[in-house]
């Protein structure tokens, strides 16, 4: 069995992350049987310049998009898609557009303790925000989440405390900017191939076989 690995760059505000999170479950999926998929989310920040208090998110939206009715145009369209694929976007929950770095801290702490605690906050992370409008910059909605999910909640205050990986995940997200990602979700297959976007199922689906059936013929070149 063919083995690949794929790092997740992606922010936890992002709808399409979220909705690409979701795919590339349903692509995992589908091909289980024939490769062995390893998933690592590495942090993104949309707005890195976010206050660490946040700001009204109605309004960041609309100076964003350019007013309220493409806010609800894109809200919409999200709504549609996310039902398709499994979210339930409650758009007007959401009340503030956060500062992500303390998420991003966690997931990084996750990520130490295993993918599948990685995984588990990611997910957590995405449904608070997007389903639940909790506030992500919240770090007690953070240590809430990380107990619910396994994690240290004594271990993870200290951390935050401490001011732990700070620079650390500034850091990556400087080094995925300056390998050229400039929207998110990106996925980063075996570190050598890039896919942007919240791509469809069949499309991830076929870039795994694609990159496991390259990784294949080069080992038998090499034999």
């Amino acid at each position: 069995m063919e083995a690949i690995t794929i790092d997740v760059v992606s922010d936890v505000v992002c709808p399409w992350c979220y909705l690409g999170k979701k795919r590339l479950d349903k692509a995992i999926e589908a091909v289980r049987d024939d490769l062995a998929v390893a998933v690592t989310f590495r942090p993104y920040q949309l707005n890195p310049d976010m206050p660490a208090e946040g700001i009204d998110h109605k309004k960041h939206l609309a100076e964003k998009l350019g007013g309220d009715e493409a806010v609800t145009r894109a809200h919409e369209m999200l709504a549609g898609l996310g039902q398709e694929a499994g979210i339930a976007f409650d758009f007007p929950a959401v009340k503030i557009s956060p500062n992500t770095l303390d998420a991003h801290r966690l997931l990084r702490w996750a990520m130490i303790e295993g993918p599948e605690v990685q995984n588990r906050v990611a997910v957590a992370l995405f449904k608070a925000y997007f389903e639940e409008g909790r506030n992500v910059g919240d770090r007690t909605v953070l240590l809430d989440i990380a107990e619910a999910c396994g994690m240290d909640r004594a271990v993870v205050t200290a951390l935050f405390s401490a001011g732990a990986d700070v620079d650390s995940v500034k850091e990556e997200i400087g080094m995925a900017r300056d390998m050229g990602v400039t929207g998110v979700p990106c996925f980063i297959i075996d570190n050598k191939y890039a896919v942007m976007g919240a791509q469809s199922v069949d499309v991830l689906t076929n870039a795994f076989r694609e990159i496991a059936a390259l990784k294949a013929q080069e080992r038998i070149g090499k034999n």
